[in-house]
């Protein structure tokens, strides 16, 4: 969350005290666990030695801090805001939103306190997270004063455009701008956001023309943004426009992410040699105090098919030192991939494999995949075995790859095996799969071709539990039911459930299962 640090940077200056804030908040933080446990609390107290890990593992156990902080104030305890803070951060850092949001609001209901607009805006950040984009707009009405309304305002924009609401943050944007809230570029580029998410392209340059009539400085994104929107309609000529723009714009300075934007305008409009160009000057820019530049380049090298440069820009990272996470390797795996070239990608694995402390299948799910489309299914066993041996734990993806190849291979048994194996895995994993039609298709009409009714009937259930069953598939399990003379009548009921629309052929199924 963008706006959090705000809560704590002015408190931590200095080592000496940042140790005593620390220490003052262990102790307020004792106070807030389970009073269940008084004995811990003195000598938690008294233990000037307890560690900060100990300190974030009782955090993470807090039930109702606003209850446990009254009862520690009327004790006769001082809370101080530092406090608070420090406390606030650590629920942040632990994804405990709902507890985050207890304390401001907390906070925000004593006469002591006096929220800055930086606790606004986190407070409507929570509020958006925990208690919907309603609500949020319900405490943006409460709000006073001009400088917390207007750090408030962006979360909940944001929150607009996260939803793809037009309606709310069109409307949004009105109100802000005649209550004279419209100061900065940052509003204004969610909008554009929102206008190329939902293909509204043509809107982009309008929000460009009325940040000049309020004579609004464009930001780095303001223009990647408006020359992202021309290229996604090819032209050209105009985004080209943009970046002279940009270039001759005092006030910003051109970046590698600027010369990505404009590099993917020329590939989508099929300039190759214009990209490459590109590409070699935003390499120059480029920093080795982080890697995600480096990523967003060899992402677009890799819809040119230059593995050289993905291969050069791979080693370049590694020049930022520290350890390479997982993501890194999925992205240049995947665009060697991309780039046709399999081998390299097979070293790149090899590199990941030797060096990983912990077996993370999502990698291995990369180059899986790609042996499956390839054709490779033999290679694509052998290494689905070897993962396995390194420790690797298949998810879901990876049985759906496997049943996509072994369905082409025409290998059923395998194909239903890894079927089953990932709606096992569903039910210990919070995820939303949506295997692809042509597979459940696949599957179900093998089981009608060999007349297994009661497999059958597994799978349609299965299937409608994941919110993918479509008017073919019921209407083959309707066949079946009709073939075997069995009723059908939970198959309706699911129809029904899915607002599945009858044709004249399930119509006719249904009335013999009904």
């Amino acid at each position: 969350m963008a706006i959090r640090s705000l809560l704590i940077t002015n408190h931590l200056r200095n080592n000496s005290y940042c140790c005593k804030l620390q220490f003052e908040a262990r102790n307020l933080v004792q106070f807030l666990l389970p009073i269940s446990k008084p004995s811990m609390k003195l000598k938690y107290i008294h233990d000037n030695s307890s560690s900060s890990s100990r300190l974030e593992t009782e955090i993470l156990r807090l039930k109702s801090p606003s209850r446990a902080l009254q009862n520690w104030a009327n004790n006769g305890n001082k809370v101080k805001l530092s406090q608070l803070n420090v406390i606030s951060k650590q629920l942040l850092k632990s994804r405990r939103y709902k507890q985050a949001l207890e304390i401001l609001q907390w906070m925000e209901n004593q006469n002591d306190f006096r929220l800055t607009p930086g606790h606004h805006a986190l407070m409507m950040e929570l509020i958006v997270k925990v208690n919907g984009l309603n609500r949020a707009g319900e405490y943006f009405e409460r709000i006073s004063g001009s400088a917390s309304k207007k750090s408030a305002s962006l979360p909940l924009l944001h929150g607009y455009v996260k939803e793809r609401d037009i309606v709310k943050a069109e409307s949004f944007m009105i109100k802000l701008s005649s209550s004279g809230l419209l100061v900065t570029p940052h509003p204004y580029n969610e909008m554009m956001k929102l206008y190329m998410a939902l293909s509204l392209y043509e809107k982009v340059p309008l929000v460009i023309a009325e940040m000049k009539r309020n004579k609004l400085c464009r930001n780095v994104l303001s223009y990647n943004l408006w020359m992202g929107a021309f290229g996604e309609v090819f032209e050209v000529a105009k985004a080209e426009m943009v970046y002279m723009e940009m270039v001759s714009d005092e006030s910003v300075e051109v970046g590698w992410s600027t010369l990505a934007s404009l590099a993917n305008v020329y590939i989508k409009a099929g300039f190759v040699d214009k990209a490459l160009l590109v590409l070699k000057d935003a390499e120059m820019k480029l920093s080795s105090n982080g890697r995600l530049g480096y990523f967003f380049l060899i992402t677009l090298y890799s819809s040119l098919k230059n593995k050289e440069g993905v291969l050069r820009l791979w080693e370049a990272s590694k020049a930022a030192g520290g350890r390479i996470p997982c993501a890194d390797y999925m992205c240049v795996i995947s665009c060697l991939v991309k780039a046709g070239d399999l081998v390299a990608a097979e070293r790149v694995f090899a590199e990941w494999e030797t060096n990983c402390s912990r077996y993370d299948i999502r990698v291995s799910n990369v180059l899986l995949g790609a042996y499956v489309r390839n054709g490779l299914m033999k290679k694509a066993e052998s290494f689905h075995l070897h993962t396995v041996e390194r420790g690797g734990c298949p998810n879901y993806k990876t049985w759906e790859i496997l049943m996509e190849g072994w369905v082409k291979s025409q290998k059923m048994d395998k194909a239903i095996d890894a079927m089953r194996k990932a709606f096992s895995v569903l039910k210990l994993e919070r995820c939303d799969w949506r295997p692809s039609h042509s597979i459940l298709m696949a599957i179900a009409e093998h089981f009608e071709k060999h007349g297994n009714f009661e497999d059958a009937n597994h799978y349609i259930k299965a299937v409608h539990g994941l919110g993918v069953a479509t008017l073919p598939l019921y209407k083959l399990f309707l066949r079946m039911s009709l073939n075997a003379q069995r009723p059908a009548c939970h198959v309706l009921k699911m129809m029904e459930k899915d607002r599945i629309e009858l044709d004249d052929e399930t119509s006719a199924l249904a009335a013999f299962n009904s």
